[in-house]
């Protein structure tokens, strides 16, 4: 059977990029995702190795329809896929990643991973964006 390239189906976006929080619970906020043009939105969260021995990190899904997100509010659970509980993790959940769907109806979108208890350690962390399920497919005539 021959594999089939997928680089056509998804675009990627940053969400933020990797940043080390170091005895700080300071909340990080993604960059604003247009989605446009995309039936799907998946945001992917790596963690690096979590030193602290009691953090827990939560995550939030906001959308809305303006580009700014001055009308954000929390996605219902409908449209998410894990709930957001489930994205959460712990000091514990070293070199993994989360993901988190969206399928709302809000053409943007943002997601925030809070840390609490971050007290006596370091947690590195990113976000990246994966759009699919695109309106029109790339194709060589116009790329």
């Amino acid at each position: 059977m021959t594999m089939r390239s997928q680089v056509d189906n998804y675009e990627y976006r940053n969400g933020f990029p990797p940043v080390v929080l170091t005895n700080v619970d300071t909340a990080q906020v993604s960059a604003i995702i247009d989605t446009q043009g995309f039936q799907s939105l998946t945001w992917l969260i790596h963690t690096g190795t979590l030193t602290d021995a009691n953090a827990t990190f939560t995550v939030l899904i906001e959308d809305g329809n303006d580009s700014g997100l001055s009308d954000a509010a929390a996605v219902a659970d409908i449209f998410l896929d894990p709930l957001e509980a489930d994205a959460d993790f712990t000091f514990a959940e070293d070199l993994v990643v989360r993901k988190i769907a969206y399928t709302g109806p809000k053409r943007y979108v943002r997601c925030t991973v809070t840390p609490a208890g971050n007290d006596a350690g370091a947690a590195p962390l990113s976000c990246m964006a994966q759009l699919g399920n695109p309106a029109r497919l790339e194709t060589a005539g116009n790329v």
